[in-house]
């Protein structure tokens, strides 16, 4: 006779959970290492209760904002290889759906993340409790509905027994290479509290493999033929590099065929920066060196990339003729984009595959073409020198200048975290990447608010590390609750906080397609009603001082050098705030190589708009479908 345990439903939620462990390669790990919560009436007394009474195996984090909990947990989980991840806990109603975004940044960057709402009562013996929503025509519905399209699997937990194959389902996803992301879990308040007598097997340790396929012979051969008849061959890497731990793979491959490696915002650092086949970021953030190269090449290889709007420059960035896609990528539905040649496989097993195949046939590209890009590179890097250059020690600094100070200090063991804003674009282009975890952009969702929470996520997975959040004025006022987070815990993350007074990148973006930075500006309004007065009087560093984190203030570019290093060895949460000069006045990074796809007004009294339009159809005109 099966041994059982009477437990409540929440009690066998952790303990459940405390037992699951994932193994590649060899190495083994808690797959869920700890729950963040924050507590309401409809897990207080739940999953409230559960973790209480089970301290010694499921460590739990406090946070602020439901939805930054969701990017801690995102950001420990892809410091730890999409391995290990928290779970998150809420109450029902506000608490839940600040979870939406959390989860929809999760599924599109295919990271591991477990939410655990509260959910109205299942028993119904009162009908409808505080914060419930009331659907006319359907009665099993709740917030968490809106909680199905971004999530990988979902399922309400309706009666204690259904408990067992969903959390065994829930497990199987989050380990699924291909499949992971956001798993919801939704907890009717009354089923966390019930008993139940549980199989004990339940709760024995289990191991979920996760798996590195091959690639089929004939996908392969078909890959190597195309590879060997390519002149002008050029390799994308996207995040699944990283995912993969194909990093050393990809270095033999391109050392090996010589073929030049340009790399998404997920896939930077692949190579590092000074690595011989390095050409730097691809894309409409891109190198010129890049994206010249996507431009003239016979065979895009992209390796563990979903080929976004992005990378692609809105479909007008490869115009070679009758060039072909070859996708190496461990998900079908990604291996076939833009009528693409799939290699199915795990991006390490089908790197080390291509290049055994092709060593046998000692395949490299030409020296001429190797020259070409090498010499291009080098062009490259003096442009980055000249960005990154201060000569005048004792003015403000540019974005660029800030960037080129903190690419001063910083050695292979930083980690730089950002999302959204100017900055992606500009680190993109111009940091130098010196590690395969080094450069942290969450840019499949490009959410802003992301960093600071992310930072402290990265900074549990690597407790020995220097952390940065870089953010700006608009992503700071978005979400710095979890600096008190940071303070609490003695997460000792770094925040390098940039002031331009408003959305930059969007000011821009707004600039280009005639709507004139509308809106877009920290700014006091001005007579004719727009937002163009003196930038408003709001005090960013004294904002983080009264959370509770040590303030260092740079006005200068001598400031900001000194401020950065004093940060960098602090081993208490710090931030270094500085003011930058605009582009208006200064020159800033290098403007876009390629373009990207914003719909501009097809009619317009306004020249601005009038002037946008015209060049947006000369772009729009030489956009390609690759059938």
């Amino acid at each position: 006779m099966t041994s059982t345990t009477r437990l409540t439903v929440a009690q066998a939620l952790v303990r459940f959970l405390s037992a699951q462990y994932t193994e590649r390669d060899g190495v083994r790990q808690r797959l869920i290492g700890a729950t963040w919560g924050i507590f309401g009436h409809g897990n207080v007394a739940g999953i409230g209760q559960a973790l209480v009474e089970y301290t010694d195996v499921m460590p739990y984090h406090q946070g602020r904002n439901e939805q930054a909990m969701v990017h801690a947990a995102v950001g420990y989980a892809r410091q730890s290889n999409r391995l290990s991840t928290h779970a998150v806990t809420t109450s029902i109603g506000p608490g839940a759906t600040n979870l939406v975004t959390g989860a929809a940044l999760a599924t599109i960057n295919h990271l591991p993340v477990l939410l655990l709402p509260g959910d109205v009562f299942a028993t119904r013996p009162a009908d409808p409790v505080l914060q419930q929503l009331e659907v006319p025509y359907a009665g099993d519905v709740s917030v968490n509905d809106c909680l199905r399209p971004v999530s990988k699997y979902f399922d309400r937990i309706t009666r204690p027994e259904a408990l067992i194959p969903s959390a065994l389902n829930a497990m199987r996803v989050l380990t699924d290479p291909v499949e992971t992301g956001a798993v919801t879990l939704a907890l009717p308040q009354d089923v966390q509290v019930e008993a139940y007598d549980w199989p004990d097997d339940l709760f024995a340790e289990r191991t979920w493999v996760v798996r590195r396929p091959g690639a089929d012979p004939t996908e392969l051969a078909e890959a190597v033929r195309v590879i060997r008849a390519a002149r002008r061959p050029l390799v994308i890497a996207g995040g699944g590099v990283h995912h993969s731990r194909a990093e050393e793979a990809l270095a033999e491959f391109a050392e090996a065929t010589r073929i030049p490696v340009a790399s998404t915002q997920a896939g930077k650092g692949s190579l590092r920066f000074d690595h011989p086949q390095d050409v730097g970021g691809i894309g409409h953030t891109g190198t010129a060196t890049a994206d010249e190269l996507a431009r003239t090449a016979d065979l895009v290889i992209g390796v563990g990339t979903r080929h976004t709007d992005f990378t692609t420059a809105s479909g007008t960035l490869f115009t070679g003729e009758g060039v072909r896609f070859l996708n190496l990528n461990i998900a079908p539905f990604d291996g076939h984009k833009l009528a693409g040649m799939p290699l199915i496989a795990d991006a390490r097993s089908g790197l080390e595959e291509l290049t055994q195949a092709l060593e046998i046939h000692d395949h490299r590209v030409a020296d001429s073409y190797v020259t070409e890009y090498t010499e291009d590179k080098d062009r490259w890097e003096h442009r980055v020198d000249a960005c990154y250059e201060a000569d005048e020690p004792d003015v403000r600094p540019t974005q660029p200048q800030v960037l080129g100070a903190l690419d001063a200090i910083v050695d292979e063991s930083d980690v730089i975290i950002n999302a959204a804003g100017s900055l992606p674009g500009d680190l993109h282009k111009l940091w130098r990447a010196r590690s395969r975890d080094q450069y942290h952009l969450e840019y499949g969702y490009s959410c802003m608010g992301y960093e600071i929470p992310a930072a402290i996520g990265v900074k549990m997975a690597a407790p020995d590390r220097p952390v940065w959040a870089l953010v700006g004025d608009g992503t700071y006022l978005m979400m710095p609750t979890e600096i008190v987070t940071a303070v609490q815990e003695g997460v000792a993350i770094k925040v390098l906080l940039v002031q331009n007074h408003g959305y930059a990148s969007i000011g821009g973006l707004s600039q280009e397609t005639g709507a004139e930075r509308f809106g877009t500006a920290y700014r006091f309004r001005a007579a004719d009603g727009t937002f163009t007065g003196a930038p408003l009087p709001v005090d960013l560093a004294a904002n983080a001082a009264s959370l509770g984190m040590r303030v260092l203030r740079a006005k200068t570019v001598g400031d900001l050098r000194e401020a950065l290093a004093e940060a960098r060895a602090a081993d208490t949460p710090t931030c270094v705030y500085v003011e930058t000069e605009t582009a208006d006045t200064v020159s800033g990074p290098p403007p876009a190589h390629a373009w990207w796809d914003v719909p501009v007004a097809e009619t317009a009294t306004r020249p601005s708009a009038v002037k946008a339009r015209e060049l947006y159809e000369r772009h729009v005109s030489t956009r390609r479908r690759h059938l």
